[in-house]
């Protein structure tokens, strides 16, 4: 077993394990990032930020003349991610907490890019408000996106903010259901690599309210890059966008204000916390996944059927069968 460095911590509610791994020397599988990220049998976290240094790895080495640091960002579900605005918020405030950064600008690289921060002074490095630039979300289509949870469907936009969007305005933000489960977007050919949701309703004077279906992560209680996609969608549906403006953004875990420059480009502020470090160690044999899938289908014999529950029990069977058959045909061309 290897014991590294982590840490926890939120962007309004919307938390993240931060693994220390300057020189790029931990070989994270998918089902490490899900196991750590599992709030039972792991830490618990909606996703999982690896500190890199940016000349370190293959992943940043473009940008390495530029940026110090890069953010290895994975979801929960262990998949790997372009872009989070929650997550650097919390990784600046991690650097801060750490003595590698002071207040003031800061550089991150990212699958997306690279991503300016700002740090205001203040009197505790672990929490406070940290603002990042997100860019100009783009609108790439399809025109036609359709997002259906539960039998009731609706018009929704394609934004991209470095990772995929479909945002669907609302009249009542109940009616996304229990989102136990991904609404369903078509055509499915817009989202190759799965999307995330956006439930928005428009209150008015540039105040949005939303829930947040986040691709391989589920519910959250916020999402940085959806606050940037509802405001995009929000302007996009107004005949002539004033500019330069403030959005105020409410989500289940809190409040995130997006600042819209003359040229479309956003950047996203909200209080950024830590909330624990120590040391972990990332096991060598962690359950398989039929394992966790048949553990996943006893508890909910027991009477727990919470939507993680099922999700894992789900792709636990899901990969319990594809080895089965897998067992199946070796046995028949042995024979």
């Amino acid at each position: 077993m290897t014991a590294i460095r982590f840490a926890k911590g939120h962007g309004t509610g919307n938390d993240f394990l931060i693994l220390d791994d300057p020189d790029d020397l931990l070989d994270l599988t998918p089902d490490d990032t899900a196991h750590l990220c599992d709030r039972r049998e792991g830490i618990g976290a909606d996703g999982l930020l690896r500190l890199v240094r940016a000349a370190a790895t293959p992943d940043a080495l473009t940008m390495a003349d530029r940026v110090e640091w890069f953010m290895d960002y994975r979801n929960a579900d262990g998949s790997l991610g372009a872009m989070c605005g929650n997550g650097a918020r919390v990784l600046a405030r991690y650097l801060t907490a750490t003595g590698r950064h002071h207040n003031g600008p800061l550089t991150l690289a990212t699958r997306a890019g690279v991503r300016h921060l700002h740090i205001p002074a203040g009197p505790d490095a672990h929490q406070g408000d940290v603002s990042v630039a997100m860019g100009i979300p783009a609108l790439p289509g399809p025109e036609r996106i359709t997002v259906t949870v539960d039998g009731r469907r609706w018009p929704a936009l394609h934004v991209d903010v470095g990772n995929p969007h479909a945002v669907a305005f609302v009249d009542d933000l109940a009616h996304a259901g229990t989102l136990a489960t991904a609404p369903t977007v078509t055509p499915a050919s817009a989202y190759p690599n799965g999307v995330t949701v956006e439930f928005v309703r428009n209150l008015g004077s540039r105040h949005l309210v939303l829930r947040v279906h986040e691709r391989g992560v589920g519910e959250t209680p916020s999402c940085g890059t959806g606050a940037c996609a509802a405001v995009a969608a929000a302007l996009h549906r107004e005949h002539h966008p004033s500019r330069p403006t403030r959005y105020t953004v409410d989500a289940p875990g809190g409040r995130l204000l997006v600042d819209v420059a003359d040229d479309g480009s956003m950047t996203l502020t909200g209080p950024a916390y830590l909330t624990a470090q120590g040391t972990i160690r990332l096991h060598t044999s962690w359950p398989t996944a039929p394992a966790v899938g048949e553990r996943g289908l006893q508890r909910l014999a027991y009477g727990i059927p919470t939507p993680a529950l099922l999700a894992r029990a789900s792709r636990g069977l899901a990969s319990l069968a594809d080895s089965r058959h897998d067992g199946e045909s070796q046995t028949e061309v042995a024979g």
